[in-house]
């Protein structure tokens, strides 16, 4: 039988209680406050940059026409009911119960409201900035500042391709933003949107940078945010915890037309840089070197010896370009430009873009398993050319087997072809089945290159072949029209 001694152990339970007692206390209040974090207030941020953002309306003339323009009766009624303006009808009567937005002029009769924007204040003298496509296609520009005095605005310039537009009002005084610096922005830093979503003024948003440099496949990379940004944001500033704008709000990810999280703003550097040239030119000027462009994938780059899947492959090249004549040619991977290392392919048109034509610029190209140094002068980019039409075979060469190991039987090219594809040489495929079928190797397609190794014709074509291990993978390079690209054929396990 166990005997406990109770005053014991309730001594020692009230010691073990103490001890941990203290231990708790003794922890400093100072470092425990250091990891409190609290929410940003952005009160004197809207003071400070909100009389900066102005609202912008746009109108555009009525074209006068017959009757109600193909609406019934039940869809006008519709609108009158729920005080809605009728759209693109000016001769049917107006509702008496709907009246112009508060603090808003009456539309003169021979227009009609075409959208609403944002924009803000680059300048004293009235400069401001908004979205390309804010301003699209208006017959007239109307703003209104945060003390409700509403101006006729000019259009000094608008470049599509960046969604920038620059309008200007006339008078002075007016209180400027502060552009911050893009590169000194972080993700998962706070940030604010002023603007008129829906039409509602001077409506104030915050969140956190989601992501910078994301691509979308317009010509500039966005800084992504998870602000609420909705119809009428367009144009608007996004602004930092010191009262800068450091982005140009633009576009949203939605399913529903309206803010789910994911927004778009225009870095302001790069805005900036094109409301200069607006200013002064009224148009942006932008450099071009004349290729057609893909991304490169981790498996062509291992399979050529480019390592890392980075870069632009050139899938064609255009007659009489700037980089025919530097001597690039379809199939080379630009790898740099200007000492610059291209990452993906989309970087290489924005580093040609900001580039001014008649520059003598660098390139860097990797072509069958070495690098090149070219030199290309920087033309000024033009309207994207439609590729001409493959003209149609003449002749048909008897087909040699060579290559049936990889699914391939190909024939010599005729000297027409050639000349319609701007090669030297090579080997046409007149038929792909197995391993090639499966890298995507069709007929019609001409091989240019195996292995890193040029092909002018079948007997080149047959003695590269003899030199690979049979039991590893191939890169190809060949030409589909007038577009160049890689396949890689691995063996059948």
């Amino acid at each position: 039988m166990i005997h406990i001694d109770w005053k014991k152990l309730h001594s020692f339970v009230l010691a073990s209680a103490f001890a941990l007692t203290a231990s708790v206390v003794l922890v400093p209040v100072s470092q425990a406050m250091a990891q409190v974090r609290t929410l940003p207030d952005f009160t004197d941020l809207v003071e400070q940059v909100g009389p900066s953002v102005v609202n912008i309306r746009t109108l555009e003339k009525v074209t006068p026409s017959d009757g109600s323009g193909g609406v019934d009766e039940q869809m006008l009624e519709f609108f009158r009911r729920f005080g809605l303006p009728i759209p693109n009808m000016p001769n049917v009567p107006k509702n008496p119960h709907q009246t112009p937005p508060k603090n808003h002029p009456p539309i003169p009769e021979d227009s009609q409201p075409r959208g609403v924007g944002s924009g803000f204040i680059l300048s004293a003298d009235g400069l401001i900035m908004t979205n390309a496509h804010v301003v699209d296609g208006a017959d007239e520009v109307l703003v209104t500042l945060t003390d409700k005095r509403e101006f006729k605005a000019k259009i000094i310039g608008a470049d599509k391709r960046s969604d920038i537009a620059l309008v200007k009002i006339e008078a002075v005084g007016l209180p400027a933003v502060k552009v911050g610096d893009v590169g000194r922005l972080k993700v998962g830093e706070w940030v604010m949107a002023i603007g008129s979503p829906f039409g509602l003024d001077n409506t104030v948003t915050a969140g956190i940078v989601s992501a910078k440099q994301r691509d979308t496949g317009d010509y500039l990379p966005f800084i992504q945010t998870d602000v609420a940004i909705n119809p009428g944001n367009s144009g608007g500033p996004l602004i930092n915890m010191r009262g800068e704008v450091v982005g140009v709000n633009s576009q949203i990810y939605s399913r529903s037309g309206g803010s789910m999280g994911i927004s778009f703003a225009i870095p302001m550097d790069e805005a900036f840089r094109v409301s200069e040239q607006l200013r002064v030119l009224g148009r942006v000027s932008r450099g071009r070197i004349g290729v057609q462009i893909d991304q490169v994938t981790k498996e062509v780059a291992e399979s050529i010896g480019l390592g890392k899947a980075q870069g632009a492959l050139v899938r064609g090249v255009e007659t009489g370009s700037p980089a025919e004549k530097a001597g690039v040619e379809a199939g080379d991977i630009i790898i740099k430009f200007e000492g610059k290392v291209v990452e993906k392919s989309s970087d290489l048109p924005r580093m040609v873009g900001s580039t001014k034509p008649g520059t003598r610029s660098s390139l860097t190209v990797f072509r069958r398993g070495s690098q090149k140094e070219l030199t290309v002068t920087i033309a000024e980019i033009e309207a994207d050319k439609v590729p001409a039409k493959a003209v149609e075979k003449v002749e048909k060469p008897k087909a040699s087997s060579a290559g049936q190991a990889l699914g391939l039987a190909v024939a010599e090219l005729t000297d027409a072809q050639k000349k319609e594809l701007k090669v030297k040489g090579g080997v046409k495929v007149e038929a792909a089945t197995d391993a090639a079928a499966r890298a995507g190797i069709r007929e019609g397609d001409v091989i240019v290159a195996v292995a890193n190794v040029a092909i002018t014709n079948i007997k080149e074509f047959e003695s590269a072949l003899a030199k690979l291990d049979k039991n590893k993978a191939v890169s190809v390079l060949l030409r589909r029209g007038e577009w160049a690209q890689y396949a890689v054929i691995r063996p059948a396990r």
